[in-house]
């Protein structure tokens, strides 16, 4: 499941998402960073489509096929073979280290054993008569026999063929009697006879293209995810990136490796709250009220009660911190604990629950607020939250019944309306989100996120001069909010308005550190940073906003993904994979980690394989990859 995307602020301009989480997508940010800066090279295999120099596609389909299994060619085809077989073997040896021996040996072997139809006048090949025969003997029979496999294989008759090939390697270890024996058990799905025959091969041949693939297929086929990645990624730089349709396999075992370990963290995963940016943007996306009478710092109240704790709990989210937010949640759990809530009870589940959906604790925040809308189905705001966690569950039926339940309740709720459009907004039905943005507005405009969302919803549609006249009107009416010039130079941005938008995010940033010095956005931040990397290819600067985005708010996933992708397009792989697996470590939802294991995978992928074989690190370099 794609990662989601909170009711609580604009959703950006890349693809829309669900309902929780921190304002441009962490995932959608980097998919379209990527998409429009596709003369950059990266080295990561089966995340995004990656695009050299030379227009090839950095991914490699698996294939099965065993080598040298065709037809057999004709009489006239086999003599232009022949000769072409010759002036290769020439040319090796010429200049030998330009070809590869074993390859070039079993070509010259088959010209010199073609006439030889069946391998019926073979003496029998056991380990004792392979000494009796002569060095030129044993190459010519290894192909007689190599030959007869084919033919077997191509029968079907797989245990016949296992027999020859295993001859044919006794008289001449070959990597490609090895990987033709590795296709036959491949067929016969002997995952562990595969591995054993292709490794053989490439220890032989550390460049076999078709003996790495047949391997990386049966590392996938018994789970060993990260071995069949690196298999794939060296065939790939081997193959200089020329298999364009390989795209499809590498991301499925790569999502399959994600998902596979994200299953396992999740079990032994602590639950926490995410960063303060995402918690402070979900909590403004509804209209702010007074805290309820009662329960005003005014009215005493012990902290040994349930009511004491709501108060606790209200008081500490007025501090806009992460130290806030977490003292909020302790607050709203303990005042369900001691219970003695009386008209204050549906409230405090909807606090918790909310708190608990925050955390990614979706059945326990569900059943919390179901909870408060049967102790109070009045309090349209439980309604709100269950739906915007039903959209983030991928159930928008269930969202779109909680919507038309709240609406039966009060009609003239604007923060109904206000994330039912975030519902349509997702579903890409842009003319009835606007009008739900409008209907918010009309209750009450002075509600700075629905007027900033009509204008992104705007834009969505095409209405680029509409979306742009609603920002200025934003800009007018609510001239000391920071998000209006956030989100008013995202558009710029979008539309390549460098310097304009990069004014806004400076407005912004200075906005931000005026009215909250102790809990700013740090947003701002990083879509300058995107910015300054966009236009000038200011790596430095880029680098700069976003650690000091990290230095106010360090578990940020926004700013953690965007350096992750700032050292990755510097060739700084090593520091790139850190700052993937801390992302790793603050995704909130399954889907959240799903996509930072598999660009965490990806990372240490090329690592690995830079490691394992230093001559392929030497190609990528000149390739333009890997620096």
């Amino acid at each position: 499941m794609a990662p989601a995307i909170p009711p609580s602020v604009p959703i950006p301009l890349g693809q829309p998402r669900a309902a929780i989480q921190a304002d441009p997508s962490l995932w959608d940010r980097i998919s379209t960073w990527v998409s429009e800066n596709k003369a950059v090279v990266y080295t990561i295999v089966g995340v995004t489509v990656v695009v050299t120099t030379a227009g090839a596609v950095y991914y490699i389909k698996n294939n099965s096929e065993p080598k040298d299994t065709a037809p057999r060619p004709s009489k006239k085809e086999r003599r232009k073979k022949k000769q072409a077989e010759r002036e290769a073997e020439a040319a090796a040896k010429a200049s030998p280290t330009e070809q590869k021996t074993t390859t070039t040996e079993a070509k010259a072997t088959e010209t010199k054993s073609a006439n030889v139809e069946s391998a019926d006048d073979l003496p029998e090949i056991d380990e004792t008569t392979v000494a009796t025969l002569s060095e030129e003997e044993r190459k010519t029979y290894a192909a007689k026999l190599k030959e007869a496999g084919n033919k077997a294989y191509g029968a079907k008759d797989f245990d016949k063929a296992i027999g020859l090939y295993s001859k044919a390697i006794l008289c001449k270890p070959d990597p490609v009697y090895y990987s033709n024996r590795a296709a036959c058990y491949n067929a016969m799905s002997n995952w562990d006879k595969v591995i054993e025959d292709t490794t053989a091969a490439i220890n032989l041949d550390p460049e076999y293209i078709k003996a790495l693939n047949r391997r990386a297929n049966a590392f996938d086929h018994i789970g060993k995810y990260s071995e069949a990645l690196l298999d794939f990624t060296a065939s790939c730089i081997i193959d200089n990136f020329r298999n364009p349709q390989s795209a499809d396999a590498v991301e499925k075992l790569l999502k399959k490796f994600a998902e596979s370990k994200a299953k396992e963290i999740l079990q032994d995963k602590p639950t926490r709250l995410p960063s303060p940016t995402f918690v402070g943007n979900y909590l403004q996306s509804f209209r702010e009220k007074p805290r309820p009478a009662g329960l005003e710092d005014s009215v005493e109240l012990s902290e040994d009660t349930g009511k004491g704790q709501l108060q606790v709990g209200f008081r500490a989210l007025e501090k806009k911190t992460g130290e806030g937010y977490e003292e909020a949640a302790a607050a709203f759990e303990k005042a369900l604990e001691l219970n003695d809530l009386g008209e204050f009870e549906a409230l405090a589940y909807n606090m918790r629950g909310t708190f608990r959906c925050l955390k990614g604790k979706h059945d326990e925040a569900l059943a919390d607020l179901s909870k408060s809308i049967e102790l109070d189905p009045g309090m349209t705001q439980s309604y709100i939250k269950r739906a915007s966690m039903n959209l983030e569950l991928g159930a928008p039926e269930k969202a779109e019944e909680d919507f038309k339940i709240a609406l039966e309740r009060n009609p003239d709720d604007p923060d109904i309306y206000y994330h039912r459009a975030q519902l349509h907004f997702i579903k890409q039905e842009f003319t009835e989100a606007s009008k739900d943005y409008q209907k918010s507005i009309d209750l009450d405009a002075n509600f700075i996120f629905s007027h900033i969302q009509l204008g992104v919803t705007q834009y969505k549609m095409g209405s680029v001069a509409s979306s742009m006249a609603t920002f200025r009107r934003c800009k007018r009416q609510f001239d000391k909010v920071p998000d209006v010039y956030n989100y008013y130079g995202e558009l710029l941005l979008d539309q390549g308005k460098y310097q304009e938008a990069i004014e806004q995010f400076d407005t912004a940033i200075e906005m931000e550190k005026q009215t909250k010095p102790t809990g700013m956005n740090v947003l701002p931040l990083i879509n300058k940073s995107l910015a300054l990397f966009q236009w000038k290819q200011d790596f430095a600067e880029a680098e700069k906003l976003c650690k000091k985005a990290l230095i106010i708010d360090p578990e940020c996933d926004i700013a953690v993904a965007t350096m992750a992708q700032l050292l990755l397009q510097q060739g700084k792989v090593t520091e790139a994979l850190t700052y993937f697996e801390r992302a790793a470590e603050l995704a909130r939802t399954e889907g959240e980690l799903v996509n930072a294991l598999s660009y965490a995978e990806a990372t240490r992928t090329q690592i690995q394989v830079q490691e394992k074989y230093p001559q392929l690190a030497s190609k990528l370099s000149g390739m333009g990859l890997g620096r």
